[in-house]
């Protein structure tokens, strides 16, 4: 494992990032990109500590357990500038015209440090799959071809798969990446007051499973 720093924060902490692995296919894994939605940084930061113990797979995997990482020190869904990372990307459809204050998208699109990092990143490297951890209603929100992982997923946890999360979503990570970029991404929903052992337990395995699938994209 090495471990960099992959950018910074509005407040100037850095986004720390874990590496594993150093031949196969790219993955980037994402938590905290909502700081208020502890199940997701609960289960990166569970994925880390199995994946340093053993990574048994031929994976070239980047973990970013807390992406917001402002959010996350003040339970906070928004960054520092009171921005949702989720409607900030630079998408065809960014507007920064929102129904409500919780979705606000700052000024312009990819106006923020976070973000300007992750897309930075992501033109570099282009994953072959992208796994964004959140907690809302349990589902499985794909964009591109994620159902190899995907339907691993599904059929361990539960978790309904679904193309569209149901309302619009401007300047998402979804759009960006899996319907715009060709990087198949899974906006995994875990079960919002999901206990901490509860998300370990139901959703790690899962995922581990998941990225053996992983290993077979060209």
């Amino acid at each position: 494992m090495k471990s960099t720093k992959f950018g910074t924060s509005v407040s100037n902490i850095p986004l720390i990032a874990h590496h594993f692995g150093s031949e196969g296919p790219k993955i980037l894994i994402l938590g905290g990109v909502h700081g208020d939605e502890v199940e997701g940084v609960v289960c990166a930061q569970a994925l880390l500590s199995e994946f340093i113990e053993d990574f048994p797979y031929k994976l070239q995997l980047t973990l970013v357990p807390m992406f917001n990482v402002d959010g996350v020190l003040h339970q906070s869904r928004k960054n520092k500038n009171g921005v949702d990372l989720n409607r900030n990307l630079p998408t065809n459809d960014w507007t920064n015209d929102v129904a409500e204050e919780r979705y606000y998208p700052g000024t312009a699109a990819n106006s923020e440090p976070e973000n300007q990092a992750l897309t930075a990143w992501l033109e570099e490297n282009n994953p072959k799959l992208i796994i964004s951890l959140h907690s809302w209603k349990p589902l499985l929100n794909t964009n591109g071809d994620c159902h190899p992982e995907a339907d691993i997923i599904s059929e361990m946890t539960g978790l309904e798969i679904k193309e569209s999360i149901g309302y619009p979503t401007p300047g998402c990570l979804g759009t960006y990446t899996g319907l715009e970029r060709g990087m198949p991404t899974i906006t995994y929903e875990i079960e919002r007051g999901m206990s901490a052992p509860e998300v370990i337990k139901m959703h790690v395995p899962a995922i581990k499973k998941a990225l053996f699938a992983t290993q077979e994209r060209k």
